[in-house]
């Protein structure tokens, strides 16, 4: 543009000049405050308030971790403070939490703002952003260090504690007492509390999960105040009462003693018997076992059997009265239901001859007997010929059987 401007403009044309001139400083002044606008446009401003701010002017840095990042623009007394306003470059994150801190790279070197921490993530600082007081800091001067220093030798001084040797005492008295053996167990002592400090700090987790188990336990026993009133009532009661019988309690322990001591004797002595005795107990356990079946049949009817038994029982005649055929208990092979024994044989002989009732001999004897013995044989007995017998103690179960004499002299 400015070539063509002057190739239109001739040479010895002074008002060209001029214009041209001209041109070319509007030109310069629109670039300039385009770039001017460009240059604060990319910036963020961020205002500080120090204490303090020695050694800090319009010009000096702002940094990062010892990165320029900005410029301060302005250092401007507030009251009691110093407003410092600086422009950080655009495109550079600060947290929104950062703080500005005054750093001396040297004792004589011009000084600069560092903004800490670096960003890692999260919110950002705003433009027009206000740092406080509370979050700024500004480096101790070298002569309120010297101040400091001096102040304190002064105190210690033969004008201050120590006036009448009471700090030289003091200090000789420490040296006497870490002297020797003392001096490596106070070392030692230092040196195992770092050990459980550094552990202490890798538990750290674990402790303060402790401390919040504790605070959850002491307040379910806030919640729970009441119950826990009456218990420790209750274990009054319970101690009070093992107090005022503490000497039965101490006798009942003290003869416990001596029967576990004689247990122990018994069980050392006989420990083969015992042996014996556990391993028979165990076969005759597994003998009950397999026979659990015939157990439980006779648990059953054992009360029915005593019942029945008690019920038999006589108490005028002190006898027991029953009914039954004895001879029901011989088994009978081949034979469904129980039989009636046969009579006696007759002798072939009696049957022929039939002597008379009042013959005399042992022929008519022995006959006579084995007569008696088929009459008195025992017969089954029909309802019909029961009406005309006497009752019966208890009601008939299954057939009723008779002497034979007996059933014919019923009618049977």
């Amino acid at each position: 543009m400015l070539g063509n401007l002057r190739n239109r403009l001739t040479p010895s044309s002074g008002r060209g000049r001029v214009i041209a001139i001209a041109a070319v400083a509007v030109v310069i002044a629109l670039v300039s405050a385009g770039l001017v606008l460009a240059t604060s446009g990319s910036g963020k401003q961020i205002t500080a308030y120090f204490n303090e701010a020695i050694g800090v002017y319009p010009g000096s840095t702002v940094r990062i971790l010892g990165v320029k990042v900005g410029t301060i623009d302005s250092v401007q007394p507030v009251g009691r403070q110093v407003k410092v306003t600086m422009t950080v470059d655009g495109g550079v994150p600060v947290p929104s939490r950062a703080d500005a801190v005054v750093v001396a790279a040297s004792v004589v070197s011009d000084r600069y703002i560092q903004l800490t921490p670096p960003y890692t993530g999260g919110p950002q600082l705003p433009d027009n952003a206000v740092i406080p007081l509370g979050r700024t800091a500004t480096p101790v001067e070298v002569d309120q260090l010297y101040a400091s220093l001096t102040k304190l030798a002064s105190d210690l001084g033969p004008n201050g504690v120590n006036a009448h040797g009471a700090l030289s005492d003091a200090i000789n008295t420490g040296a006497a007492n870490l002297a020797g053996t003392n001096g490596k167990d106070f070392n030692n002592t230092i040196t195992e509390l770092g050990q459980a400090t550094r552990t202490l700090s890798g538990s750290r987790d674990n402790f303060f999960a402790t401390i919040n188990n504790l605070q959850q336990f002491t307040t379910m026993l806030k919640n729970n105040n009441s119950q826990v009133v009456l218990a420790q009532q209750q274990l009054a009661q319970v101690t009070g009462f093992l107090a005022g019988d503490r000497q039965a309690l101490a006798g009942a322990l003290s003869q416990l003693s001596t029967a576990l001591g004689q247990v122990q004797s018994f069980i050392a002595n006989n420990r083969n018997l015992i042996t014996s005795n556990v391993t028979k107990l165990a076969a005759i356990t597994k003998i009950l076992v397999n026979e659990r079946a015939s157990l439980a049949q006779v648990v059953d009817n054992a009360p029915l059997a005593v019942d029945n038994v008690l019920g038999a029982y006589d108490p005028v005649h002190q006898t027991l009265s029953g009914r039954g055929n004895l001879l029901e208990l011989e088994a009978k092979q081949g034979a469904s239901a129980p039989t009636v024994p046969a009579a006696p044989p007759v002798s072939p002989f009696c049957a022929v001859t039939r002597p008379a009732a009042g013959s005399s001999g042992s022929l008519g004897s022995l006959c006579r007997q084995q007569q008696s013995a088929a009459a008195g044989a025992l017969v089954p007995v029909s309802p019909a010929q029961q009406a005309g017998l006497p009752p019966l103690p208890l009601p008939a179960v299954g057939p009723v059987y008779g002497s034979g004499a007996a059933v014919r002299g019923s009618g049977g």
